[in-house]
């Protein structure tokens, strides 16, 4: 079994290549997992990407990017509990020799404690990508250690959809979303969804925000009842600030949500197994390894491109 992978590595800001790089020797709790699809993350990849991602323990370049990984596991330890042929999803990886790999998705083979791997088996196919999108999804409605359900969400992007989705999946009202590109303003969703403007409410006792936009917080809070709350669930590259006045009228209240935990991800599974949860229609473009640095682009810059991922079969 080769020691060596193709991977996508982010040598620095801004440039990329696809590269030959080591793998570690797996151990006895490890499983090698030969990768069918990977997703590029608009959020934190992007951060990556221009170098402007906050200072973690482990960052750094050259990197492998990526923690959205669908693929099969080629062999397992003796302690791994999985077996040759179970397709996975792989959150990550950091099993490279020669390049950091905090994250370490996007690669043709990784090497993962498998305990870090979900089995998903044959039925999500390349969806399965959207796992950790959905488990942050479902962080957010839950960030308060219950769940709580969103009446606003600003950003129609996947992950704004799937919370907006999540939200009728647990039996809630129909959320209305905010979103200013028209092109995402799309029909038969559900719930509406219309640009800030045209909604004149202000009553929203739970507003989640996904748009990132660190200036946002005034006018959210404008549209807070008394005693409301706002979640801040996108990645804000800069100091979030707000007026304090409108906030001490309100009560506001203000939570961000961070990481999600493996409950998130087992309700989202639950969800997707009793198919009160869909995935369909997320992933807009799909692209080969050898055009990385093109489909990265285009998953950062065109609006049109909600979710692009990598299809990794070629390079087995």
């Amino acid at each position: 079994m080769s020691l060596q992978t193709t991977a996508v590595v982010f040598e620095q800001p801004g440039h990329l290549a696809l590269s030959q790089v080591g793998l570690t020797s797996p151990g006895d709790a490890d499983c090698v997992v030969d990768i069918e699809w990977s997703g590029i993350s608009t959020g934190t990849e992007r951060l990556l990407w221009t170098g402007t991602m906050p200072e973690f323990p482990g960052m750094g370049y050259p990197r492998v990017p990526g923690y959205e990984s669908v693929g099969r596991v080629v062999s397992g330890g003796e302690a791994s509990g999985l077996a040759a042929g179970e397709r996975v999803f792989v959150p990550g990886s950091r099993g490279f020799s020669e390049v950091r790999g905090l994250f370490g998705g996007a690669a043709a083979r990784v090497v993962a404690p498998a305990e870090r791997l979900i089995p998903i088996g044959e039925s999500l196919g390349e969806d399965g990508v959207l796992l950790a999108l959905a488990a942050t999804a479902h962080h957010a409605l839950a960030v308060s250690g219950r769940l709580v359900l969103p009446e606003l969400i600003v950003g129609h992007g996947v992950l704004g959809r799937l919370i907006a989705r999540l939200v009728l999946a647990l039996d809630g009202p129909a959320p209305t979303v905010w979103e200013t590109n028209p092109a995402r303003r799309v029909a038969n969703t559900g719930y509406a969804v219309v640009d800030p403007s045209e909604d004149p409410r202000c009553d929203y006792r739970v507003i989640c925000d996904v748009s990132g936009a660190h200036g946002i917080l005034d006018s959210l809070i404008g549209r807070l009842a008394r005693r409301g709350s706002v979640v801040l669930a996108g990645f804000y590259e800069q100091p979030v600030a707000f007026a304090f006045p409108p906030a001490f009228m309100r009560e506001a209240r203000l939570q961000v949500a961070a990481e999600w935990q493996p409950e998130d991800l087992q309700r989202v599974m639950s969800l997707l197994r009793s198919e009160d949860l869909s995935l369909d229609g997320l992933i807009t473009h799909r692209a080969s390894p050898t055009r990385a640095a093109d489909a990265y682009r285009t998953a950062f810059e065109d609006a049109d491109c909600l979710k692009m991922i990598l299809d990794w079969r070629s390079c087995q």
